[in-house]
């Protein structure tokens, strides 16, 4: 985290003197493109760099869904399970993608290429189902596109 200093400095002259709560989640982000993931190192640094609660920082990583708190596979797919995507077809994605995977929600492939991950929402429910691979998604699903798109990124 120490070699992101600079990038939060520069963040820092956007916000007034003791609005430092209100880095923490730009903070949390960059540490995650960077590293993948969020590291306990990385929450004491942080909280030493803020000078914040710890809880504080505990709050912005357990109510956003997309902090990771582990690392994950180079290819993050993450599918949608809210009512319009499961009324349309979720299950079934999800279905294929384990059964072609072999791995279930919340595991990564051995080959640490994919990680699989369902998500309570993403938005998108006039295209439903909805699946994002990394930060890109993926509307009006089928199982024939999910090997498609799986060969992509073969």
């Amino acid at each position: 985290m120490k070699h992101l200093i600079p990038e939060f400095e520069k963040m820092r002259t956007r916000y007034p003197a003791g609005f430092e709560s209100s880095l923490v989640l730009p903070c949390l982000r960059r540490i995650q493109e960077d590293r993948g993931f969020v590291a306990d190192e990385d929450i004491d640094g942080v909280v030493q760099y803020l000078g914040v609660p710890r809880i504080q920082v505990e709050e912005v990583l357990s109510f956003y869904g997309q902090f990771r708190r582990k690392p994950i596979g180079r290819c993050h797919l993450q599918v949608c399970r809210n009512l319009s995507c499961s009324l349309l077809g979720a299950e079934k994605i999800l279905d294929r993608l384990t059964a072609t995977l072999g791995i279930k929600p919340g595991e990564t492939t051995a080959d640490g290429r994919f990680t699989l991950s369902t998500v309570e929402c993403l938005a998108a429910c006039g295209t439903a189902p909805v699946m994002m691979v990394d930060d890109t998604y993926h509307e009006s699903l089928t199982p024939d596109k999910i090997d498609a798109l799986l060969a992509e990124r073969g």
